[in-house]
């Protein structure tokens, strides 16, 4: 399955605990935080500022 911007940080983070990294690695402290649950990963990027197809192609580089 591939991860799509439209996916919430928690949701990412339970099927694929390895993608914390990556996220950290783009300035998302928040990856444990309640808003995780529902923030999705566009509106993420949005907040912190940085380029959506970026981390995309980041996070899709570290799932099997």
């Amino acid at each position: 399955m591939k991860i799509t911007k439209e996916m919430t940080i928690g949701e990412v983070i339970r099927k694929y605990p390895q993608a914390a990294r990556i996220l950290m690695g783009f300035g998302m402290g928040c990856v444990g935080c309640p808003s995780a649950q529902v923030e999705t990963l566009e509106e993420a990027a949005q907040v912190h500022g940085f380029n959506i197809d970026d981390l995309m192609e980041a996070l899709n580089k570290v799932i099997p």
